[in-house]
């Protein structure tokens, strides 16, 4: 979905309907957070396979992971459009080209707390998972040597 609203939101802006604008960016915007939060949602699945192999089990695991990776986004959503709905609408990266218009963010603020520092805490998340990861595989993988050389005959 967030490659179908990215493609056709241009073509879209150009009819300068301003509720069709914000639905636009809302959609595209909802999309992008949803798409980090699935990222963010698979790395505590590797997390949950790879280190916590046996005392894994999470009570309706794939119903809370569905409220996460669909809610928080939303929620942030709301949010926004609670304190502002303006801060969706429609902008033009550079006048030399009328045609590049597109339904996005309009406030730098709003921009860099609901989507870059969304995605830098995603990302922080992601890494510390991938480090536990590999720490768990590395420490496997240390003690299966340290028993293949001590039942060597």
């Amino acid at each position: 979905m967030l490659n179908m609203v990215f493609l056709s939101n241009s073509w879209l802006s150009s009819f300068n309907q301003p509720g069709l604008c914000i639905t636009m960016a809302t959609l595209l915007h909802y999309f992008l957070l949803a798409a980090f939060t699935w990222m963010c949602l698979e790395s505590v699945h590797f997390y949950f396979a790879f280190v916590k192999v046996f005392n894994a089990y999470v009570p309706k695991y794939i119903l809370k992971c569905c409220i996460a990776g669909w809610g928080i986004p939303a929620t942030v959503i709301i949010l926004v459009l609670i304190i502002n709905k303006d801060f969706y609408g429609n902008g033009s990266h550079s006048e030399s080209t009328p045609y590049s218009n597109f339904c996005w963010i309009q406030n730098n603020v709003v921009f860099y707390i609901s989507v870059v520092a969304y995605f830098f805490l995603i990302f922080l998340t992601n890494t510390a998972m991938f480090i536990t990861v590999l720490l768990q595989i590395h420490s496997v993988k240390t003690r299966t040597q340290k028993r293949s050389r001590f039942f060597k005959p």
